[in-house]
């Protein structure tokens, strides 16, 4: 079989098991196959050779990571910084544990990056190093008051309506909160969940088997927690997978100006739109910050012209990412700029 190029989009099958893996993250290839009308031999055969190429991993989700977990809190950075020093900067944020998303834009100059932090605190990285830094001309960040949209909750749209209910049976609603979640911080564990956790995060498909060759506690023990976590909404998944992979190039950021009486409708909205993979209310002028995915720039257009106009926003700016420098776990093989 010819090895696809790095930067060519996936044939429709492919995109549809990606989608399906959303929805489920642990998703067996017999029930993909009974969903989206395939043969289980080929769907094994498709998710060995995405994972084998790079293409895509399913690993857990930050925000179900019971230590340094959550989202709100966490601060966005958007940092600029002199030309030629752009690479320094990132490798330099790469390498920290507390930021875990950047994003380079088309300007050049700027990146934009989360923070993990605690709320209020005065960060070492925004209060001392960053503005210190002869390489940065510019700081600027803004508290995540309450989530609206996380990525792990963002659907790829080429699955039918009945192909998605199927695969969402059973899963907790979008935005809820963990079972017995104590705060924005994650959840309370004990020691045979938290080793669970920490063996899934690089990849969250590993069979109850393998966990429990990895971890040291019985196949059973293993099998009854992973069905607790996932009825209590505290096994979340994510599937990471280079857009572009999708048809989806143009990923935008959106800093909005929404009066308060329009916060909460507006960023609703976004959050039920389907091109919308993140969106959060935020301090700062900028009070709700989305991100977008688009498959060409005429569809951002429409989505600025059409999509936001009656949602109480007064002004919106809007930044183009060139290339996602870092994303949390395993990172997706990046595909090359043309």
């Amino acid at each position: 079989m010819t090895r696809t190029s790095a930067d060519s989009v996936l044939s429709l099958m492919d995109q549809r098991l990606v989608a399906a893996l959303q929805w489920d993250g642990r998703l067996t290839a017999e029930r993909a196959a009974r969903v989206l009308g395939l043969s289980p031999a080929t769907v094994r055969r498709r998710l060995r050779a995405l994972d084998t190429d790079g293409v895509m991993r399913v690993v857990i989700s930050p925000v179900a990571r019971p230590r340094n977990g959550g989202s709100a809190g966490a601060l966005f950075l958007r940092i600029r910084v002199l030309r030629g020093k752009l690479d320094t900067i990132v490798a330099a944020l790469a390498a920290r544990e507390d930021i875990p998303f950047i994003d380079v834009t088309t300007s050049g100059d700027e990146i934009f990056a989360i923070a993990r932090t605690e709320p209020g605190s005065r960060d070492p990285l925004v209060f001392r190093q960053l503005p210190s830094t002869q390489a940065v001309t510019s700081l600027e960040s803004a508290t995540i008051l309450h989530v609206f949209r996380l990525t792990s909750e963002w659907r790829h749209q080429v699955l039918t309506a009945p192909e998605r209910a199927a695969l969402s049976k059973g899963e907790p609603a979008p935005g809820a909160s963990p079972s017995g979640s104590p705060g924005p911080y994650g959840v309370d564990t004990d020691g045979v969940e938290q080793s669970l956790i920490d063996a899934l995060i690089p990849d969250a498909r590993l069979t109850a088997a393998a966990l429990a060759a990895r971890t040291g506690h019985p196949e059973t023990t293993v099998r009854r927690r992973l069905t607790q976590l996932a009825a209590q909404g505290r096994l979340i998944t994510q599937v990471l997978v280079d857009p572009r992979r999708l048809g989806l190039p143009i990923d935008a950021k959106l800093l909005l100006h929404v009066p308060p009486d329009h916060l909460t409708a507006a960023g609703q909205a976004l959050a039920d739109h389907p091109s919308v993979h993140g969106a959060f209310a935020t301090s700062g002028p900028a009070n709700l910050h989305a991100a977008a995915y688009f498959p060409d720039l005429t569809s951002l257009y429409g989505f600025l012209s059409r999509d936001l106009v009656g949602l109480g926003i007064t002004h919106v700016e809007t930044a183009v990412v060139s290339r996602a420098a870092k994303r949390p776990s395993v990172p997706v093989r990046p595909v090359p700029s043309r």
